[in-house]
């Protein structure tokens, strides 16, 4: 367990940041979802962007998590990357 990984634990004690941390993860997901996907394409965020239909800068927002995507924009996205965009609940 490095150094991150003991904080994080630290932290989760605390209800109101365990509550904050748990609402966000889906955001932090979709996030690394995206960054993952385009980085195995060796995509540029400005390639993927005009494929998509959608301004490089917004891209930029949604990677660097100043934004949250909405379902329209994931699906412009994952079409950008040759994808389905699937949702589930589990």
């Amino acid at each position: 367990m490095d150094d991150l990984d003991r904080l994080l634990e630290e932290q989760m004690q605390d209800p109101e940041f365990r509550r904050e941390w748990e609402n966000s993860q889906l955001e932090y997901e979709i996030t690394e979802m995206l960054i993952k996907a385009r980085k195995s394409q060796h995509v540029s965020q400005k390639e993927l962007a005009a494929r998509a239909g959608l301004r490089q800068s917004n891209l930029s927002r949604i990677e660097n998590g100043q934004c949250v995507p909405s379902l329209n924009t994931l699906q412009k996205i994952a079409h950008g990357l040759g994808k389905r965009l699937r949702l589930q609940f589990v």
